[in-house]
């Protein structure tokens, strides 16, 4: 065998194939951009004040209708003349979503719902510390003539948030408090058309106390858009054989060889493998089922691709140093790849914690007590570590290799001239695959940031970019063109000896045998205690 793709390809033919992923690129970001609407959309709803004489709570009994030919007695304020003869476990707050001559669709994927209270200032009924109690319940229907079918309901109690900023005084009285939103619900799949919430806030001696005067309460729904689904269903669908193609194709090409495949190889396979298994458009089921477990498959699939690029980052940088007694061996990098392990457990337990709940109970968040916010944040904390410890590593591995390879370049006058520019070649493209990985995680992070601090799209004459859309289509694009070339590039090229140019042949006769081992990705078939990516043996 003659090493790697990447050692072989002639120049022109890299070109070629940096333009077209440049292309490609390029596409991904403007069929997002130009294409696809926003990701999602936040729908405001206003609460409806409902009258119920009997008691029952948000999922028993009758379903209240905020509109409609069979609207439920309501109250406009509770300053009203009815409302000062009611008791206030008498109020059910009734939503309707979506809101009226509009209906909800498989296309957008999942719901969710937080709460905002009007909470009115009062020096005898101050908010401190205060957790609210909701009774609520939720239920669906395909079509305007069906009864309401219950499909949750819950007690749940939820941490307010809230501040005044004026100072508390008689004079203030009646003053709004700024209150942060309140998680509510989360639905993995929308699979109905109209939905129901109905939503009590009881009180007793001990049941919602010091809660302040709550005057309104604003819903506000988000899911995601149906055009943006179709967009991202299709390019998984595009994707998807593409990738799969590859990675078959590139273990076909060492399963030829007459050894077996090393580390990095290895690793390059489960690359492929992981990005195969994000591309995989389960979504299109999800159309015709109600898959209430997409969120949580969705995370899993991420998971499991980005872990297994962080462990093949530091693979493939530690498969190129020096050092030989720690090459080919998984237990050389066992301090980095159980960093990403740790920092992956834990956010699979977080999301198993938030997402798992929520099949059996849409109402249900671990932010919801103090225990279960304290839990989250430490989990997602510790996390964080891993991640940070992780990168130092691999920014002082990165750091290594260009040094070492720096090193050895000092060594290439040594040779012929058609050896030395021949390798020349050979670092010069390792480097540059080294500096793309960076950029790749690069434009991440930067993508996202700009994506904090736009207005969400971009105006260009009679065009509108979509600024969300394209980093989410852009990113993803870009992984798999990161993918495709890794696993093209490094694959073992079955170019041999007798292809290769009367110049080059003379000059593997001439040099000695530690230059002929001089190699980028080492997959000759040389022993182990001998690999080099550049420069002499170990023997030295």
């Amino acid at each position: 065998m003659a090493g790697a793709i990447i050692e072989n390809m002639s120049t022109k033919k890299l070109v070629v194939l940096g333009l077209t992923v440049l292309i490609f690129q390029v596409l991904s970001v403007l069929v997002g951009g130009l294409i696809a609407p926003s990701p999602t959309s936040a729908i405001h709803y206003l609460a409806t004040k409902c009258v119920r004489r009997h008691r029952g709570g948000g999922g028993g009994g009758g379903w209240l209708m905020p509109w409609g030919s069979s609207r439920c007695q309501r109250i406009r304020s509770f300053d009203d003349t009815l409302a000062k003869t009611l008791d206030a476990n008498d109020i059910v707050f009734a939503v309707h979503v979506p809101l009226p001559n509009k209906e909800m669709s498989p296309w957008f994927q999942f719901m969710l719902v937080v709460l905002q209270f009007d909470i009115a200032f009062k020096m005898l009924n101050q908010i401190d510390g205060a957790t609210i109690t909701i009774d609520a319940g939720l239920a669906y229907r395909d079509d305007v003539l069906s009864n309401w079918t219950t499909k949750f309901h819950s007690v749940e109690k939820r941490q307010l948030s809230c501040m005044l900023m004026v100072p508390k005084t008689f004079e203030n009285e009646g003053r709004f408090y700024v209150c942060d939103p309140v998680p509510f619900i989360e639905l993995g799949s929308v699979a109905h058309k109209y939905y129901l919430i109905n939503l009590r806030l009881p009180v007793n001696d001990i049941v919602n106390t010091g809660i302040g005067e709550i005057k309104d309460i604003h819903l506000v729904g988000i899911h995601q858009n149906g055009g943006f689904t179709k967009v991202w269903i299709s390019m998984k669908t595009a994707f998807s054989p593409w990738i799969f193609v590859t990675t078959a194709w590139y273990w076909r090409r060492i399963s030829l060889m007459t050894r077996p495949p090393v580390l990095i190889e290895k690793m390059i396979f489960a690359l492929g493998i992981s990005m195969t298994f994000l591309n995989v458009p389960v979504e299109w089921l999800s159309l015709g089922f109600e898959w209430t477990w997409m969120l949580l498959f969705e995370d899993f699939q991420q998971g499991v691709f980005y872990a297994t690029l962080f462990c093949f980052w530091i693979i493939f940088c530690g498969e190129h140093l020096m050092d030989q007694s720690q090459r080919n061996r998984l237990s050389a990098y066992w301090w980095q790849v159980g960093l990403v392990v740790f920092g992956s457990l834990l956010l699979l337990i977080f999301d198993l914690t938030e997402r798992g709940g929520h099949l059996s109970n849409p109402f249900h968040s671990v932010w919801a007590s103090p225990f279960g916010t304290k839990c989250a944040i430490t989990f997602i904390i510790m996390a964080g570590i891993s991640v940070c410890l992780y990168f130092l590593s691999l920014c002082c591995m990165v750091g290594c290799v260009f040094r070492n390879i720096g090193g050895k370049v000092q060594q290439l006058p040594a040779m012929s001239e058609t050896r030395r520019l021949h390798y020349e070649g050979i670092i010069f493209r390792f480097k540059f695959l080294m500096l793309v990985t960076l950029a790749c995680a690069a434009m991440t992070v930067i993508f996202f940031i700009i994506t904090q601090v736009s207005e969400g799209h971009w105006h260009w004459g009679d065009y509108t970019l979509q600024v969300h859309s394209g980093f989410l289509t852009g990113i993803y694009g870009m992984w798999n063109l990161y993918v495709f070339t890794i696993i093209f590039l490094y694959a073992p090229s079955h170019k041999h000896k007798s292809n290769k140019t009367r110049d080059e042949q003379k000059a593997d006769t001439l040099e000695t045998p530690e230059s002929q081992e001089t190699q980028l990705t080492r997959f000759q078939h040389v022993p182990t205690e001998t690999y080099r990516i550049t420069g002499k043996v170990a023997e030295e």
